[in-house]
């Protein structure tokens, strides 16, 4: 079973989840310091909220695709290559208190979005956890060239222009 993932940064966290526990009918399947999850049976959603500043209003962090192997990410990747849009592979990376591999790409919007798998539970947000934003979104995966976000760049090119904090 694949489903989609909404990350959002929220100003108030534990105000988020009560609202999304109300919304969903459901509580939270992970809780850490500054950070949530909740795996939503119906309709099929992996809803991530992570702490923001406190004067922000809620934003997007990024989109993704929860998948069951790493197989799946592997054959994402090389469907995406194909069809000519820039990723960036992370593999056995400590993301969002999850071992994971992952395929980040960029929609026509700068919109980041990832295909990943979660191999195991992680104790920490990221492999960079000394940088506030060091996971997951817009902010971890930061591009050093505007080449990376444009869908005609060769896979070599993207890698070579984006950098992230929780993979690299």
């Amino acid at each position: 079973m694949s489903r989609v993932q909404l990350a959002l940064r929220v100003a108030d966290l534990e105000g988020s989840i009560a609202f999304y526990a109300k919304l969903f009918g459901t509580e939270p399947a992970k809780r850490r310091p500054g950070y949530a999850n909740f795996a939503i049976a119906e309709p099929p959603l992996k809803l991530v909220l992570i702490e923001g500043d406190a004067d922000e209003d809620t934003r997007l962090d990024h989109l993704g695709v929860e998948v069951e192997s790493t197989e799946q990410v592997t054959a994402a990747t090389t469907r995406l290559s194909e069809a000519g849009l820039a990723t960036f592979e992370e593999n056995d990376t400590s993301c969002c208190y999850a071992l994971q591999d992952k395929v980040w790409v960029h929609g026509p919007g700068k919109e980041p979005w990832e295909i990943y798998v979660v191999k195991a539970d992680a104790d920490t947000l990221s492999k960079a956890d000394s940088a506030p934003d060091a996971c997951c979104g817009t902010t971890a995966c930061r591009t050093t060239d505007e080449q990376a976000l444009d869908p005609a760049s060769s896979p070599a090119e993207a890698k070579a222009a984006v950098g992230c904090a929780c993979g690299s």
